[in-house]
Protein backbone atom coordinates (compact mmCIF):
# COMPACT_ATOMS: atom_id res chain seq x y z
CA UNK A 1 0.00 0.00 0.00
CA UNK A 2 0.69 3.80 -0.63
CA UNK A 3 2.55 5.47 2.30
CA UNK A 4 -0.18 7.49 4.28
CA UNK A 5 0.02 10.98 2.77
CA UNK A 6 -0.74 14.65 4.52
CA UNK A 7 -1.71 17.20 2.70
CA UNK A 8 -1.13 20.46 4.03
CA UNK A 9 -3.12 23.52 3.09
CA UNK A 10 -5.21 22.50 0.11
CA UNK A 11 -8.23 23.88 -1.24
CA UNK A 12 -11.20 21.45 -2.76
CA UNK A 13 -12.44 21.82 -6.35
CA UNK A 14 -16.06 22.22 -6.00
CA UNK A 15 -16.11 23.35 -2.49
CA UNK A 16 -15.66 26.69 -0.58
CA UNK A 17 -12.00 27.40 -0.84
CA UNK A 18 -11.11 28.04 3.14
CA UNK A 19 -7.85 25.73 3.02
CA UNK A 20 -8.20 22.56 4.86
CA UNK A 21 -5.65 19.50 5.34
CA UNK A 22 -6.27 16.12 4.08
CA UNK A 23 -4.80 13.03 5.73
CA UNK A 24 -4.82 9.64 2.61
CA UNK A 25 -4.55 6.24 4.43
CA UNK A 26 -4.58 2.80 2.24
CA UNK A 27 -6.10 4.49 -1.09
CA UNK A 28 -8.71 6.54 0.85
CA UNK A 29 -9.16 10.01 2.21
CA UNK A 30 -9.31 9.49 6.20
CA UNK A 31 -9.69 12.82 7.25
CA UNK A 32 -10.36 16.67 6.25
CA UNK A 33 -9.67 19.69 8.43
CA UNK A 34 -9.34 23.15 8.65
CA UNK A 35 -5.37 23.85 7.37
CA UNK A 36 -3.51 23.55 10.50
CA UNK A 37 -5.60 21.43 11.97
CA UNK A 38 -4.10 17.59 11.23
CA UNK A 39 -1.44 16.90 13.52
CA UNK A 40 1.64 14.91 11.06
CA UNK A 41 1.71 11.20 12.02
CA UNK A 42 4.85 9.19 12.04
CA UNK A 43 4.41 7.47 9.62
CA UNK A 44 2.92 10.75 7.34
CA UNK A 45 4.65 12.17 4.09
CA UNK A 46 4.00 15.25 4.74
CA UNK A 47 3.37 17.53 1.91
CA UNK A 48 2.90 21.28 1.61
CA UNK A 49 0.60 22.05 -1.01
CA UNK A 50 1.17 25.88 -0.55
CA UNK A 51 -2.66 26.82 -1.73
CA UNK A 52 -2.87 24.40 -4.54
CA UNK A 53 -6.67 22.68 -5.94
CA UNK A 54 -7.31 19.28 -5.28
CA UNK A 55 -10.56 17.72 -6.75
CA UNK A 56 -11.40 14.28 -8.10
CA UNK A 57 -8.73 12.52 -10.76
CA UNK A 58 -9.80 13.09 -14.37
CA UNK A 59 -11.21 9.96 -16.73
CA UNK A 60 -11.17 9.94 -20.61
CA UNK A 61 -13.73 7.87 -21.37
CA UNK A 62 -13.08 7.13 -24.99
CA UNK A 63 -9.21 5.98 -25.82
CA UNK A 64 -7.50 3.53 -28.23
CA UNK A 65 -4.45 3.28 -26.36
CA UNK A 66 -2.62 0.92 -28.59
CA UNK A 67 -3.42 3.45 -31.56
CA UNK A 68 -2.73 6.23 -29.10
CA UNK A 69 0.66 5.14 -28.31
CA UNK A 70 1.53 3.97 -31.90
CA UNK A 71 0.20 7.49 -33.56
CA UNK A 72 2.69 9.21 -31.17
CA UNK A 73 5.64 7.69 -33.17
CA UNK A 74 4.43 7.92 -36.61
CA UNK A 75 4.26 11.08 -39.39
CA UNK A 76 2.12 13.71 -38.49
CA UNK A 77 0.48 14.37 -41.54
CA UNK A 78 -2.67 16.34 -39.27
CA UNK A 79 -1.57 19.98 -40.99
CA UNK A 80 -1.74 18.57 -44.70
CA UNK A 81 -4.02 21.15 -46.52
CA UNK A 82 -4.42 18.75 -49.71
CA UNK A 83 -3.55 14.87 -51.09
CA UNK A 84 -0.26 16.79 -52.89
CA UNK A 85 0.84 18.25 -50.01
CA UNK A 86 0.83 14.87 -47.68
CA UNK A 87 2.64 12.86 -50.47
CA UNK A 88 5.12 15.95 -50.44
CA UNK A 89 5.47 15.40 -46.65
CA UNK A 90 5.80 11.48 -47.10
CA UNK A 91 9.07 11.80 -49.42
CA UNK A 92 10.48 13.92 -47.69
CA UNK A 93 10.23 11.40 -44.05
CA UNK A 94 10.60 8.60 -46.65
CA UNK A 95 14.25 10.69 -47.93
CA UNK A 96 15.19 11.93 -44.22
CA UNK A 97 16.80 8.57 -43.37
CA UNK A 98 16.02 8.49 -39.58
CA UNK A 99 12.96 6.27 -40.58
CA UNK A 100 14.68 3.38 -42.50
CA UNK A 101 14.36 1.40 -39.09
CA UNK A 102 10.45 1.26 -40.29
CA UNK A 103 9.69 -1.24 -42.81
CA UNK A 104 6.22 0.68 -43.33
CA UNK A 105 6.76 4.33 -42.99
CA UNK A 106 3.25 5.38 -41.86
CA UNK A 107 1.67 8.66 -41.63
CA UNK A 108 -1.11 9.63 -39.18
CA UNK A 109 -3.51 12.50 -39.19
CA UNK A 110 -4.98 13.27 -42.42
CA UNK A 111 -8.31 15.24 -42.82
CA UNK A 112 -9.29 15.01 -45.88
CA UNK A 113 -12.92 15.96 -45.75
CA UNK A 114 -12.07 19.83 -47.22
CA UNK A 115 -9.08 18.54 -49.50
CA UNK A 116 -9.19 19.98 -53.16
CA UNK A 117 -8.03 17.09 -54.23
CA UNK A 118 -8.39 13.30 -53.91
CA UNK A 119 -6.41 11.00 -52.39
CA UNK A 120 -4.90 8.23 -55.10
CA UNK A 121 -2.69 5.80 -55.11
CA UNK A 122 -0.81 6.67 -58.19
CA UNK A 123 0.43 10.36 -55.94
CA UNK A 124 1.99 8.25 -53.25
CA UNK A 125 3.05 5.43 -55.31
CA UNK A 126 5.28 8.56 -57.46
CA UNK A 127 6.13 9.93 -54.06
CA UNK A 128 7.27 6.82 -52.29
CA UNK A 129 7.69 4.22 -55.14
CA UNK A 130 10.29 1.92 -53.28
CA UNK A 131 9.14 0.87 -49.93
CA UNK A 132 5.52 0.29 -48.59
CA UNK A 133 3.85 3.57 -47.36
CA UNK A 134 0.70 4.48 -45.60
CA UNK A 135 -1.15 7.72 -44.30
CA UNK A 136 -3.69 6.97 -41.70
CA UNK A 137 -7.21 9.47 -41.64
CA UNK A 138 -7.07 10.79 -38.38
CA UNK A 139 -10.47 8.97 -37.35
CA UNK A 140 -9.07 5.43 -38.07
CA UNK A 141 -11.49 5.01 -40.85
CA UNK A 142 -9.64 5.81 -44.01
CA UNK A 143 -6.59 4.36 -44.85
CA UNK A 144 -4.59 5.26 -47.89
CA UNK A 145 -1.89 3.17 -49.47
CA UNK A 146 1.12 3.00 -51.69
CA UNK A 147 1.45 -0.05 -54.23
CA UNK A 148 3.79 -2.19 -52.03
CA UNK A 149 1.86 -1.23 -49.25
CA UNK A 150 -1.43 -2.63 -50.94
CA UNK A 151 0.63 -5.73 -51.81
CA UNK A 152 1.64 -6.03 -48.08
CA UNK A 153 -1.61 -5.87 -46.17
CA UNK A 154 -3.51 -7.93 -48.95
CA UNK A 155 -0.67 -10.83 -48.61
CA UNK A 156 -1.05 -9.99 -44.18
CA UNK A 157 -5.06 -10.55 -44.67
CA UNK A 158 -5.49 -12.80 -47.12
CA UNK A 159 -7.22 -11.11 -49.28
CA UNK A 160 -7.40 -9.01 -52.10
CA UNK A 161 -8.00 -5.12 -51.43
CA UNK A 162 -9.35 -2.26 -53.74
CA UNK A 163 -6.84 -1.34 -56.16
CA UNK A 164 -6.81 2.15 -55.90
CA UNK A 165 -5.19 1.64 -52.45
CA UNK A 166 -7.57 4.04 -50.70
CA UNK A 167 -9.48 1.48 -48.15
CA UNK A 168 -12.29 2.50 -45.80
CA UNK A 169 -14.31 1.01 -42.55
CA UNK A 170 -13.30 -2.23 -42.52
CA UNK A 171 -10.77 -2.77 -44.42
CA UNK A 172 -9.45 0.07 -43.11
CA UNK A 173 -9.74 -1.35 -39.58
CA UNK A 174 -8.23 -5.04 -40.83
CA UNK A 175 -5.13 -2.92 -42.37
CA UNK A 176 -4.73 -1.24 -39.40
CA UNK A 177 -4.52 -4.17 -37.16
CA UNK A 178 -1.60 -5.41 -39.57
CA UNK A 179 0.17 -1.90 -39.22
CA UNK A 180 -0.08 -2.17 -35.59
CA UNK A 181 1.37 -5.70 -35.00
CA UNK A 182 4.57 -4.59 -33.43
CA UNK A 183 6.86 -6.91 -30.95
CA UNK A 184 4.54 -7.04 -27.25
CA UNK A 185 7.33 -5.27 -25.05
CA UNK A 186 7.84 -2.60 -27.63
CA UNK A 187 4.50 -1.31 -27.94
CA UNK A 188 4.09 -2.20 -24.01
CA UNK A 189 7.01 0.76 -23.36
CA UNK A 190 4.84 2.91 -25.87
CA UNK A 191 2.11 2.24 -23.63
CA UNK A 192 4.10 3.01 -20.00
CA UNK A 193 5.26 6.18 -21.93
CA UNK A 194 1.18 7.17 -22.84
CA UNK A 195 -0.13 6.63 -19.59
CA UNK A 196 2.81 8.42 -17.67
CA UNK A 197 2.05 11.32 -19.94
CA UNK A 198 -1.67 11.16 -19.24
CA UNK A 199 -0.94 10.99 -15.35
CA UNK A 200 1.03 14.34 -15.90
CA UNK A 201 -2.43 15.76 -17.10
CA UNK A 202 -4.29 14.50 -13.85
CA UNK A 203 -6.08 11.40 -15.65
CA UNK A 204 -6.57 9.00 -13.18
CA UNK A 205 -8.57 6.61 -15.59
CA UNK A 206 -9.13 5.72 -19.14
CA UNK A 207 -12.01 3.63 -20.98
CA UNK A 208 -9.72 2.07 -23.72
CA UNK A 209 -11.85 0.61 -26.61
CA UNK A 210 -8.69 -0.41 -28.93
CA UNK A 211 -10.49 -3.31 -31.30
CA UNK A 212 -8.35 -6.54 -29.64
CA UNK A 213 -8.71 -8.43 -26.12
CA UNK A 214 -7.37 -5.66 -24.16
CA UNK A 215 -7.55 -7.98 -20.92
CA UNK A 216 -5.05 -10.13 -21.38
CA UNK A 217 -2.70 -6.99 -22.94
CA UNK A 218 -3.49 -4.50 -19.84
CA UNK A 219 -2.99 -7.61 -17.39
CA UNK A 220 0.34 -7.88 -18.76
CA UNK A 221 1.10 -4.86 -18.60
CA UNK A 222 0.51 -3.95 -15.35
CA UNK A 223 2.40 -6.43 -14.20
CA UNK A 224 5.41 -5.02 -16.03
CA UNK A 225 4.79 -1.52 -14.31
CA UNK A 226 1.74 -0.03 -16.64
CA UNK A 227 -0.08 0.56 -13.65
CA UNK A 228 -0.67 4.63 -13.79
CA UNK A 229 -4.02 4.29 -14.66
CA UNK A 230 -6.93 2.89 -13.84
CA UNK A 231 -8.49 0.81 -17.09
CA UNK A 232 -11.96 -0.14 -18.10
CA UNK A 233 -10.96 -2.32 -21.42
CA UNK A 234 -14.08 -2.87 -23.61
CA UNK A 235 -14.84 -5.89 -25.67
CA UNK A 236 -15.85 -6.60 -29.33
CA UNK A 237 -18.37 -8.92 -30.93
CA UNK A 238 -15.35 -10.99 -32.18
CA UNK A 239 -14.44 -11.62 -28.49
CA UNK A 240 -18.32 -11.16 -27.11
CA UNK A 241 -18.79 -15.14 -26.92
CA UNK A 242 -14.65 -15.43 -25.19
CA UNK A 243 -15.49 -13.05 -22.26
CA UNK A 244 -19.14 -14.82 -22.27
CA UNK A 245 -17.78 -18.24 -21.53
CA UNK A 246 -14.35 -16.73 -19.17
CA UNK A 247 -17.85 -15.45 -17.17
CA UNK A 248 -16.86 -11.41 -17.39
CA UNK A 249 -19.25 -8.85 -16.77
CA UNK A 250 -18.84 -5.26 -17.65
CA UNK A 251 -17.16 -3.59 -14.23
CA UNK A 252 -16.34 -6.41 -12.36
CA UNK A 253 -12.13 -6.01 -11.16
CA UNK A 254 -10.06 -8.09 -12.96
CA UNK A 255 -7.87 -10.67 -11.06
CA UNK A 256 -4.09 -9.92 -10.31
CA UNK A 257 -4.34 -5.98 -11.19
CA UNK A 258 -5.19 -4.74 -7.62
CA UNK A 259 -8.79 -3.49 -8.93
CA UNK A 260 -6.58 -0.99 -11.31
CA UNK A 261 -8.15 -3.42 -14.23
CA UNK A 262 -11.92 -3.68 -14.81
CA UNK A 263 -14.32 -5.27 -17.99
CA UNK A 264 -15.10 -2.28 -20.02
CA UNK A 265 -18.78 -2.17 -21.90
CA UNK A 266 -19.43 -4.24 -25.08
CA UNK A 267 -18.49 -2.29 -28.28
CA UNK A 268 -20.14 -1.86 -30.99
CA UNK A 269 -20.30 -0.32 -34.20
CA UNK A 270 -23.02 1.13 -36.09
CA UNK A 271 -21.74 3.61 -38.84
CA UNK A 272 -18.68 5.08 -40.34
CA UNK A 273 -17.77 8.59 -39.52
CA UNK A 274 -17.91 12.32 -40.62
CA UNK A 275 -14.56 12.70 -41.78
CA UNK A 276 -14.47 9.64 -44.74
CA UNK A 277 -18.59 10.24 -45.11
CA UNK A 278 -19.69 7.24 -44.26
CA UNK A 279 -21.67 8.35 -41.20
CA UNK A 280 -25.18 7.22 -41.68
CA UNK A 281 -27.21 10.08 -41.87
CA UNK A 282 -30.78 11.05 -43.11
CA UNK A 283 -29.93 13.51 -45.32
CA UNK A 284 -27.66 12.01 -48.65
CA UNK A 285 -24.29 13.65 -49.08
CA UNK A 286 -24.52 14.01 -52.80
CA UNK A 287 -26.68 15.46 -54.94
CA UNK A 288 -27.89 12.64 -56.44
CA UNK A 289 -29.82 11.82 -53.19
CA UNK A 290 -28.22 8.42 -52.76
CA UNK A 291 -24.81 8.36 -50.56
CA UNK A 292 -26.18 8.56 -47.10
CA UNK A 293 -23.19 7.05 -45.77
CA UNK A 294 -22.91 3.47 -44.15
CA UNK A 295 -24.58 1.24 -41.65
CA UNK A 296 -22.21 -1.09 -40.66
CA UNK A 297 -24.39 -4.12 -39.79
CA UNK A 298 -28.36 -4.80 -40.76
CA UNK A 299 -30.43 -3.68 -37.48
CA UNK A 300 -31.46 -7.26 -36.55
CA UNK A 301 -27.73 -8.49 -36.11
CA UNK A 302 -27.20 -5.50 -34.10
CA UNK A 303 -30.13 -5.89 -32.04
CA UNK A 304 -29.34 -9.25 -31.77
CA UNK A 305 -25.72 -8.85 -30.26
CA UNK A 306 -26.29 -6.22 -28.05
CA UNK A 307 -29.34 -8.57 -26.33
CA UNK A 308 -26.91 -11.03 -26.41
CA UNK A 309 -24.35 -8.70 -24.55
CA UNK A 310 -26.43 -7.23 -21.90
CA UNK A 311 -27.76 -11.05 -21.25
CA UNK A 312 -24.66 -11.26 -20.81
CA UNK A 313 -23.93 -8.67 -18.35
CA UNK A 314 -22.21 -6.35 -20.49
CA UNK A 315 -23.13 -2.64 -20.94
CA UNK A 316 -23.52 -1.73 -24.49
CA UNK A 317 -21.54 1.17 -25.82
CA UNK A 318 -22.74 1.76 -29.30
CA UNK A 319 -20.72 4.10 -31.94
CA UNK A 320 -23.42 5.97 -33.60
CA UNK A 321 -21.98 9.25 -35.43
CA UNK A 322 -24.89 9.88 -37.72
CA UNK A 323 -28.27 10.66 -36.83
CA UNK A 324 -29.77 7.39 -38.73
CA UNK A 325 -27.23 5.50 -36.54
CA UNK A 326 -28.43 7.24 -33.34
CA UNK A 327 -32.05 6.80 -34.00
CA UNK A 328 -31.12 2.86 -34.19
CA UNK A 329 -28.55 2.71 -31.31
CA UNK A 330 -31.89 4.16 -29.30
CA UNK A 331 -34.12 1.82 -30.52
CA UNK A 332 -32.22 -1.02 -29.84
CA UNK A 333 -31.65 0.44 -26.27
CA UNK A 334 -35.36 0.56 -25.76
CA UNK A 335 -35.93 -2.77 -28.02
CA UNK A 336 -33.66 -4.19 -24.91
CA UNK A 337 -34.03 -2.17 -21.83
CA UNK A 338 -30.03 -1.94 -21.63
CA UNK A 339 -28.32 0.69 -20.31
CA UNK A 340 -25.65 1.79 -21.50
CA UNK A 341 -24.17 4.92 -23.92
CA UNK A 342 -24.03 6.09 -27.23
CA UNK A 343 -20.24 6.66 -28.23
CA UNK A 344 -19.96 9.88 -30.94
CA UNK A 345 -23.38 10.89 -31.10
CA UNK A 346 -22.37 13.28 -33.65
CA UNK A 347 -25.74 14.40 -35.10
CA UNK A 348 -28.66 13.67 -33.41
CA UNK A 349 -32.14 14.40 -34.53
CA UNK A 350 -34.52 17.05 -32.93
CA UNK A 351 -36.81 14.06 -32.38
CA UNK A 352 -34.38 11.70 -30.21
CA UNK A 353 -32.34 14.48 -27.94
CA UNK A 354 -34.95 13.50 -25.46
CA UNK A 355 -34.73 9.82 -25.55
CA UNK A 356 -31.28 9.82 -24.26
CA UNK A 357 -32.57 10.64 -20.74
CA UNK A 358 -35.82 8.67 -21.29
CA UNK A 359 -34.38 4.91 -22.02
CA UNK A 360 -31.34 6.40 -19.52
CA UNK A 361 -28.60 6.14 -22.36
CA UNK A 362 -25.46 8.83 -21.76
CA UNK A 363 -24.12 10.57 -24.20
CA UNK A 364 -19.91 9.83 -24.75
CA UNK A 365 -18.58 12.67 -27.07
CA UNK A 366 -15.38 13.72 -27.31
CA UNK A 367 -15.46 17.86 -27.60
CA UNK A 368 -12.40 18.17 -29.76
CA UNK A 369 -13.80 17.01 -32.55
CA UNK A 370 -16.30 19.84 -32.66
CA UNK A 371 -13.00 21.92 -33.31
CA UNK A 372 -11.32 19.14 -35.85
CA UNK A 373 -14.57 18.91 -37.88
CA UNK A 374 -16.09 22.31 -37.67
CA UNK A 375 -15.11 23.17 -41.66
CA UNK A 376 -15.95 19.30 -42.77
CA UNK A 377 -19.47 19.53 -40.82
CA UNK A 378 -20.16 23.03 -42.34
CA UNK A 379 -19.88 21.30 -46.21
CA UNK A 380 -20.96 17.73 -45.63
CA UNK A 381 -23.49 18.31 -42.92
CA UNK A 382 -24.58 21.91 -44.40
CA UNK A 383 -27.80 23.22 -43.05
CA UNK A 384 -27.71 20.72 -40.13
CA UNK A 385 -25.05 21.90 -37.96
CA UNK A 386 -27.40 23.45 -35.38
CA UNK A 387 -27.86 19.63 -34.28
CA UNK A 388 -23.94 18.75 -35.05
CA UNK A 389 -22.11 17.79 -31.79
CA UNK A 390 -25.07 19.35 -30.24
CA UNK A 391 -23.38 19.42 -26.39
CA UNK A 392 -25.67 21.79 -25.45
CA UNK A 393 -29.25 20.61 -26.43
CA UNK A 394 -28.30 17.04 -24.96
CA UNK A 395 -28.12 18.53 -21.58
CA UNK A 396 -30.85 20.82 -21.98
CA UNK A 397 -32.65 17.62 -22.95
CA UNK A 398 -31.44 15.68 -19.88
CA UNK A 399 -29.19 13.51 -21.13
CA UNK A 400 -26.12 12.64 -19.05
CA UNK A 401 -22.76 13.40 -20.92
CA UNK A 402 -19.38 11.36 -20.52
CA UNK A 403 -16.21 13.10 -21.99
CA UNK A 404 -13.80 11.84 -23.65
CA UNK A 405 -11.04 12.02 -26.37
CA UNK A 406 -11.06 9.03 -28.48
CA UNK A 407 -7.29 9.64 -28.76
CA UNK A 408 -5.63 9.32 -31.59
CA UNK A 409 -8.20 11.40 -32.87
CA UNK A 410 -7.69 13.87 -30.15
CA UNK A 411 -5.28 13.79 -27.80
CA UNK A 412 -5.44 12.06 -24.49
CA UNK A 413 -5.99 15.53 -22.42
CA UNK A 414 -9.20 15.98 -20.53
CA UNK A 415 -8.41 19.62 -20.25
CA UNK A 416 -8.58 20.20 -24.25
CA UNK A 417 -12.08 18.21 -24.49
CA UNK A 418 -13.17 20.47 -21.27
CA UNK A 419 -12.35 23.07 -22.75
CA UNK A 420 -13.51 22.59 -26.12
CA UNK A 421 -16.90 21.57 -24.24
CA UNK A 422 -17.02 24.92 -22.44
CA UNK A 423 -15.66 27.55 -25.39
CA UNK A 424 -16.92 25.70 -28.87
CA UNK A 425 -13.99 27.95 -29.81
CA UNK A 426 -10.14 27.58 -31.09
CA UNK A 427 -7.58 28.57 -32.60
CA UNK A 428 -9.10 32.29 -32.47
CA UNK A 429 -11.64 31.60 -34.60
CA UNK A 430 -15.04 32.51 -33.52
CA UNK A 431 -16.87 30.00 -31.71
CA UNK A 432 -18.82 27.67 -33.85
CA UNK A 433 -22.23 27.26 -32.92
CA UNK A 434 -21.90 28.79 -29.25
CA UNK A 435 -25.61 27.97 -28.37
CA UNK A 436 -24.22 24.20 -28.07
CA UNK A 437 -21.62 25.35 -25.05
CA UNK A 438 -22.31 23.44 -21.72
CA UNK A 439 -21.73 24.51 -18.29
CA UNK A 440 -18.50 24.20 -16.65
CA UNK A 441 -19.41 22.20 -14.33
CA UNK A 442 -21.61 20.01 -16.52
CA UNK A 443 -17.87 19.18 -18.62
CA UNK A 444 -15.91 19.14 -15.03
CA UNK A 445 -18.07 16.13 -14.02
CA UNK A 446 -18.80 14.59 -17.23
CA UNK A 447 -14.54 14.25 -16.93
CA UNK A 448 -14.29 13.11 -13.27
CA UNK A 449 -16.58 10.08 -13.54
CA UNK A 450 -19.25 12.21 -12.49
CA UNK A 451 -17.68 13.56 -9.14
CA UNK A 452 -17.95 17.04 -8.33
CA UNK A 453 -15.57 17.63 -5.58
CA UNK A 454 -14.04 15.03 -2.81
CA UNK A 455 -14.62 13.98 0.89
CA UNK A 456 -13.76 11.90 3.33
CA UNK A 457 -14.59 8.15 2.57
CA UNK A 458 -13.66 8.50 -0.91
CA UNK A 459 -11.09 6.99 -2.91
CA UNK A 460 -8.07 9.19 -2.99
CA UNK A 461 -7.90 9.08 -7.02
CA UNK A 462 -6.84 12.82 -7.00
CA UNK A 463 -5.61 15.78 -9.17
CA UNK A 464 -3.77 18.96 -7.84
CA UNK A 465 -3.87 21.77 -9.68
CA UNK A 466 -2.39 25.42 -9.54
CA UNK A 467 -5.77 27.51 -10.40
CA UNK A 468 -9.47 26.72 -9.42
CA UNK A 469 -10.90 25.09 -12.98
CA UNK A 470 -14.37 26.01 -12.07
CA UNK A 471 -13.14 29.77 -11.74
CA UNK A 472 -10.56 30.36 -14.56
CA UNK A 473 -11.33 32.38 -17.62
CA UNK A 474 -12.77 29.34 -19.93
CA UNK A 475 -9.89 29.58 -22.55
CA UNK A 476 -7.30 28.73 -19.94
CA UNK A 477 -8.43 25.42 -19.29
CA UNK A 478 -6.57 23.46 -22.32
CA UNK A 479 -3.12 24.99 -20.91
CA UNK A 480 -4.33 24.13 -16.69
CA UNK A 481 -1.05 23.37 -14.66
CA UNK A 482 -1.12 20.01 -13.24
CA UNK A 483 1.16 20.07 -9.85
CA UNK A 484 0.03 16.77 -8.81
CA UNK A 485 -1.90 13.34 -9.71
CA UNK A 486 -2.97 10.65 -6.61
CA UNK A 487 -3.95 7.14 -8.34
CA UNK A 488 -5.41 4.93 -4.95
CA UNK A 489 -3.20 7.54 -2.60
CA UNK A 490 0.14 6.40 -4.72
CA UNK A 491 1.80 9.96 -6.62
CA UNK A 492 1.84 8.87 -10.17
CA UNK A 493 2.61 12.83 -11.08
CA UNK A 494 4.24 14.77 -8.99
CA UNK A 495 5.60 18.89 -9.47
CA UNK A 496 4.62 19.70 -5.97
Amino acid sequence: MPTPTLLQEVRRIGADAAPVDLRIVQGVIEEIAPAGGLAARADDEVVAAGGAWVGPGLWDHHTHMDQWSLARRRIDVSACASAAELVRTMAAAAGSGDRDRDPVLIGHGFRDGVWPDRAERALLDAAVPDRPAVAISHDLHTVWANGPALDLLARGLGRPLPEDGVLREADAFDATGQLSRVPEETLDGWIREAVRDAAQRGVVGVVDLEMGFGIEAWQRRMAAGADTLRVRSGIYPRDLERALRDGLRTGEAVEGTEGLLTVGPFKLVLDGSLGTRTAWVEDAYDADGTDHGLRALPAEEALALTRRAHDGGFVPALHAIGDRAVALALDIFEETGARGSIEHAQLVSEKDLPRFAELGVEASVQPEHAMDDRDVADRHWNGRTGRAFAFGSLVQAGARLRLGSDAPVAPLDPWISMAAAVTRERDRREAWHPEQRIPREIAWRASTDGRRSIGVGDTADLVLTAEDPLAVPASALRDMEVLGTIRAGAWTHRAL
